[in-house]
């Protein structure tokens, strides 16, 4: 089976690489349920203390496969995807997003659920949702405002532009900005400096951060599973058009 998504460990450090470069990393079901099996080992791998997340070749991911989504992909079940994401948040060890080029709708969810974003200098964020005609479901509306503030949400959801690293910066969507050619060496010692900390402390503190951080997550996201409006009646017809391109 081929390996979508890559695990290396340095000395309390794991590495998950996205591993579709020959497809911009898009996300598809079989890349998340290898996504998910790592996420489930690391939890129960006392000797990783810190995690990578990053993408493989010329970007981080750029989004949700959309050939996945017009063929109709088979998903275990409903929120699958979103409980993926919510095991990865939900993990005792600081997860950092690492995130160089395309992020965008799907793959900014993914990276909404690490603990905190770096960028590298040609990073590019985005939430295409409405182009497409659809509504999240991975848990961008209840992720993107809690990072930047619902009136900011509100206006990368409505408009779909593209958020270049500075800016991300800016808005806090993320937390530092390395240039490209000492991303992966400065993301790294970042990483480092967590692990030089204590894992009690980490995990402690995620819990208790994550209890009092306004409305209960859980209940956000049964929500946003339970109660969107689902794919609007465009969303065939534009998907089509972007593949024949």
């Amino acid at each position: 089976m081929t390996d979508l998504v890559l695990r290396e460990d340095k000395d309390g450090l794991a590495v998950l690489t996205l591993n579709r470069p020959d497809k911009l990393n898009s996300l598809t079901v079989g890349l998340f349920k290898q996504l998910r099996n790592h996420i489930a080992d690391i939890r129960r791998d006392d000797s990783v203390g810190c995690v990578i997340l990053r993408g493989a070749g010329k970007c981080f991911s750029a989004g949700h496969d959309l050939n996945d989504i017009s063929e109709g992909e088979e998903v275990p079940s409903r929120g699958w995807h979103s409980e993926t994401l919510r095991m990865m948040e939900k993990l005792p060890q600081p997860v950092i997003a690492a995130v160089h080029s395309h992020c965008y709708t799907g793959a900014l969810e993914v990276a909404l659920a690490a603990d905190f974003i770096v960028a590298a200098d040609n990073a590019k964020f985005g939430d295409t949702h409405a182009k497409w005609a659809l509504t999240p479901i991975w848990g961008m509306s209840q992720r993107l405002p809690r990072r930047v503030g619902i009136a900011t949400a509100k206006k990368l959801m409505f408009t779909c532009e593209t958020v270049l690293a500075d800016e991300a910066l800016r808005i806090g969507l993320a937390e530092t900005v390395f240039p490209l050619s000492e991303f992966e060496a400065e993301t790294e010692a970042l990483a480092r400096r967590v692990l030089e900390n204590s894992s009690f402390s980490h995990a402690a503190n995620k819990h208790l951060l994550e209890a009092t951080d306004a409305d209960p997550m859980d209940a956000g996201l049964i929500w946003e599973v339970m109660e969107n409006e689902g794919t609007g009646p465009d969303m065939q017809d534009r998907i089509n058009a972007f593949v024949k391109k």
